[in-house]
């Protein structure tokens, strides 16, 4: 491990994220909300530290290595999700605890809240919520590669420690800062886009602008109680889920097809194709049982309904036109289910990823083949490609990881007093970074005690640093020599 380059890179992340704060310091000396003297402290803060912090390490020229760069996700995640907090706390006046799960439920992209009364929230705290689930979507790690190529260091250890899914090491340019800078543009297009789409539909600015943020980061928080559904917009609904299932594709599919200019890339792709076809079933399913089970007034109610509720679930994002925990019979739970589909690796939405799905399905169809033929010699291959056998292997104990902290996360707020739904869904939610949940979650986290609200906090992190990022720095044999 190498203290001075860890220091390095969280000295230059503390500068550049007393930068992101200025939008909502901004924002308050425009509306006058009270926060200015709360975020300008913020600002003095990560400021001063961060530069300490680089002028002390700024000599120190090492190569990064695999383990640092582990290390440095980790705490750059844990250091954003603590100052993230304090606006919550000096502001809303929020306990550390409710603050500190708001903050990472915001970076992970969640969207699971504490907060009530949004609608009559300083604009500056809606506007640094939704500012801090922009970031995160794209991701902490990521957005310091793109940006802090003077480093002089090589960013693929803390790429692949962030990027989410299997198979980390593909690249979309030759070099790892090209390619983050390619998301960060691929990503400030996509968010300015949906923000004229929202204005064109009848939003204000400053709504178009907040909802594009936790919309292409599938992030989910809204600066209104009732969510999107305070619009009551066909159109912005349309906008809104057009957007949360582009920002649930791969963003190395998105540069292909930006690239090429054409959108072959997208049915090429057999994670994209398996993930539309799936959404589209839902959509067909849920659409039957709401319109049959007479839920909704019509087929195209129905559909409405249906068709952005579950793009919503899917990518994780979290916003809500109406209440699916009291939909009829099957779809609470459904749902809540696809999440943990989510959607494609190399994405902003959460869930276990539809490629790990993929493989996992062609892996068991060639296990059938092997009983029929046991002399069968066929490696696993994914369009056209042989998988490799330590990535097949990653993928199982992907699942056997998730399922396991899965049923601790679970047993231990069974443990703090809650029903059986509302942990299931509670962890199911914070794990897959999705936001509502059923039973006493179905709209905000303020009835669950403290100490729940911690642990739902570690889950939330597990999930968006896909579990073995994070537990493989709390392993003892990472630190021994």
């Amino acid at each position: 491990m190498n203290p001075s380059i860890i220091a390095r890179v969280l000295g230059i992340w503390l500068l550049m994220f007393s930068g992101s704060l200025l939008p909502p310091l901004i924002t308050s000396l425009l509306y006058h909300d009270g926060e200015t003297v709360h975020f300008s402290l913020l600002v003095l803060l990560s400021l001063i530290s961060g530069l300490v912090v680089w002028l002390l390490s700024a000599k120190h020229k090492t190569q990064l290595r695999t383990r640092d760069g582990f290390i440095i996700v980790v705490v750059l995640w844990l250091i954003t999700s603590v100052l993230g907090s304090l606006p919550f706390i000096f502001g809303p006046g929020l306990s550390i605890a409710d603050a500190l799960f708001e903050s990472v439920s915001a970076f992970t992209t969640t969207g699971a809240t504490v907060m009530t009364g949004l609608d009559s929230l300083p604009q500056s705290i809606l506007i640094f919520r939704q500012e801090m689930q922009w970031l995160g979507g794209i991701g902490v790690v990521v957005s310091a590669i793109a940006l802090l190529p003077m480093l002089g260091i090589g960013g693929m250890q803390m790429f692949k420690a962030e990027t989410p899914g299997p198979m980390k090491d593909e690249k979309l340019t030759p070099r790892i800062a090209h390619t983050a800078q390619a998301l960060w543009r691929l990503y400030l297009v996509m968010t300015v886009a949906c923000a004229l789409l929202y204005w064109v539909g009848g939003m204000n600015p400053f709504d178009a602008i907040a909802h594009s943020f936790s919309t292409v980061s599938t992030g989910g928080f809204s600066t209104h109680d009732a969510s999107l559904g305070y619009f009551n917009s066909v159109f912005i609904e349309t906008v809104a889920s057009l957007f949360m299932l582009i920002g649930g594709i791969n963003f190395g599919v998105h540069y292909l097809a930006w690239k090429k200019l054409s959108p072959a890339p997208y049915w090429q792709a057999i994670e994209v194709r398996v993930f539309l076809l799936f959404v589209l079933a839902v959509i067909l399913l849920t659409t039957a049982v709401l319109y049959f089970e007479g839920a909704k007034p019509g087929i195209l109610q129905s559909l409405r309904y249906a068709s952005f509720t579950v793009a919503s679930v899917v990518t994780s994002t979290g916003f809500g036109i109406d209440d699916f925990s009291v939909w009829p019979t099957l779809l609470p739970l459904l749902l809540i289910l696809i999440s943990f589909v989510g959607g494609c690796a190399g994405s902003t939405a959460g869930g276990m990823k539809v490629i790990r799905f993929v493989i996992m399905g062609k892996g068991a169809g060639l296990e059938i083949q092997r009983l029929v033929h046991p002399s069968m010699i066929k490696p696993l291959q994914l369009q056209g490609k042989v998988i490799d056998v330590r990535v097949a292997d990653a993928v199982r104990g992907f699942f056997s990881v998730y399922v396991a902290t899965f049923v601790l996360f679970m047993l231990f707020l069974m443990g703090q007093g809650l029903d059986q739904v509302t942990a299931f869904s509670a962890v199911a939610t914070c794990m897959n970074n999705l936001g509502p949940g059923l039973g006493d979650v179905a709209t905000n986290f303020q009835s669950v005690s403290d100490s729940a609200k911690w642990i739902l906090s570690f889950a939330m992190l597990l999930g968006r640093l896909e579990i073995f990022t994070l537990l493989v720095v709390l392993s003892p044999s990472f630190w021994r020599r």
